[in-house]
């Protein structure tokens, strides 16, 4: 008997096809009950390797493996139902050749259940990009700021400036040309972000980068205020749930030296004792 596929879901063609359109909300998730709770709300959710730094504590995303990624994978996959789901590929996985760009990536699909991938890199990548995409693999592109080569960089800098406009243009070109899908462009700059949006023909999806974007992604706990290690300019801060949380903790720890936790709702009556004593009283 066959699959039947899911009619609902989002698809890398759907995702093409909204260049110029409404504009696609796209966040990351790692887990199982943040994949749900952002699924209703997005049309791509990004299983990024942004999830070292995030959840394992790493100071950069250049020690993310593919394992970890795949485990995170399966617990988002778990949690969504409508909006695509792309996992990053991470550093050292697909830089070395298509070969083992399409080996990977088949690996990261076949055990997540994702619909695409996404891996960093603009003209250098665009060989890699049409193998892929020749082969099946659905790729999101990411140019600008690519945080896998922070170290060539000297650190998170703004890209694109003055003369460097036209290198970033050059990429945006090159992977949209290759067969990519959509891509992402990290922090260059407003003027620079429109111009390529306007040129090119697939969905851009900007993060500190321009409005005109047909798109925008952040990473989760950063809108959510859970991510404080530091606050990149491109954030905006929807809530403040690291502040709500570090409360209602210290709140707890009070209540437990104090001994007023657990109250007596919280505790559970000795159903014999209860019964013991109606019966006694019945004998009276």
């Amino acid at each position: 008997m066959s699959a039947v596929a899911n009619t609902k879901a989002i698809t890398p063609p759907d995702i093409r096809s909204r260049k110029g359109g409404t504009p696609l909300v796209c966040l990351t998730a790692y887990t199982t009950p943040v994949a749900r709770l952002v699924d209703p709300h997005c049309d791509v959710v990004l299983v990024g390797d942004s999830v070292g730094m995030v959840l394992h504590g790493l100071p950069s995303t250049l020690g993310v493996t593919l394992e970890m990624m795949i485990m995170h994978g399966k617990a988002v996959r778990r949690g969504l139902e409508q909006a695509l789901m792309v996992v990053d590929m991470p550093f050292g996985s697909y830089e070395e050749s298509p070969e083992q760009a399409f080996r990977n990536a088949a690996r990261v699909m076949a055990e997540t259940g994702c619909a695409a991938v996404k891996l960093e890199g603009g003209a250098a990548m665009a060989d890699t990009i049409s193998f892929l995409a020749g082969r099946g693999v659905p790729v999101m592109a990411h140019v600008g700021l690519t945080p896998q080569a922070v170290n060539a960089f000297g650190g998170y800098r703004l890209q694109g400036r003055g003369g460097d406009a036209d290198r970033i243009r050059r990429d945006a070109l090159a992977v949209a040309e290759a067969g990519a899908f959509a891509v992402v462009l990290e922090k260059v700059p407003e003027a620079l972000a429109r111009g390529i949006t306007a040129e090119v023909a697939i969905p851009t999806i900007g993060i500190g980068a321009s409005a005109a974007c047909d798109g925008q992604i952040l990473v989760v706990d950063d809108m959510l205020g859970l991510f404080g290690d530091f606050r990149p300019k491109f954030v905006k801060r929807y809530a403040e749930l690291g502040q709500a949380a570090e409360a209602a903790i210290a709140a707890y720890a009070q209540e437990v030296r104090e001994r007023m936790f657990p109250a007596a709702e919280h505790v559970f009556a000795d159903p014999l004792k209860g019964a013991h004593a109606t019966k006694s009283g019945e004998a009276a």
